[in-house]
């Protein structure tokens, strides 16, 4: 088997698998991290969610992160290089939908609620009110990068199973 099909295989495989990982993530705080919060008192929730946005900030999370949207950014060239080859739309679909869907809408969406919630004194008047519209608004758009991640692994998985290297 050419190692170039070896090397795209095991490119396709680690988004899939990162891909997934990102969505499962992101899928526990769609469905129970920001929910727990929410039931807090405010200035507890916003102290949480400070710290969470701190601790996430690591080599595991981001390089899992990143590096998953590194790798689409290759497969989409590669699905764009060899547009007619078998799996090439779910290869470039799959890696265009984390990039946008994922990680586009963490840094164009999450990133900045999470800049301002860095930014509140969970002690000030305002905080209840600002703490509500955050959960609501983040966790809209969580709901958004979770799917976008979720489908990702699917279409970049097909590819894998339908066209595997060795065929």
């Amino acid at each position: 088997m050419p190692s170039t099909h070896v090397l795209l295989f095991a490119l396709t495989l680690l988004a899939a698998l990162g891909s997934a990982l990102i969505a499962g993530i992101f899928l526990a705080f769609s469905n129970f991290v920001m929910g727990a919060l929410a039931r807090v008192a405010p200035a507890s929730g916003i102290a949480a969610m400070q710290s969470i946005n701190v601790v996430v900030l690591n080599p595991g999370f981001l390089g899992l992160f990143m590096g998953t949207a590194l790798v689409c950014a290759v497969l989409v060239l590669v699905a764009v290089w060899h547009w007619q080859a078998p799996g090439a739309f779910c290869l470039g679909a799959g890696s265009i939908l984390y990039l946008l869907g994922t990680f586009g809408v963490t840094m164009a969406f999450n990133v900045p609620l999470n800049n301002a919630l860095a930014r509140q004194d969970a002690a000030s008047a305002e905080a209840d009110g600002f703490w509500r519209g955050y959960v609501a608004v983040w966790t809209t758009w969580n709901h958004v990068r979770t799917l976008a991640a979720l489908l990702a692994a699917v279409l970049l998985v097909y590819p894998l199973i339908r066209f595997p290297a060795g065929a």
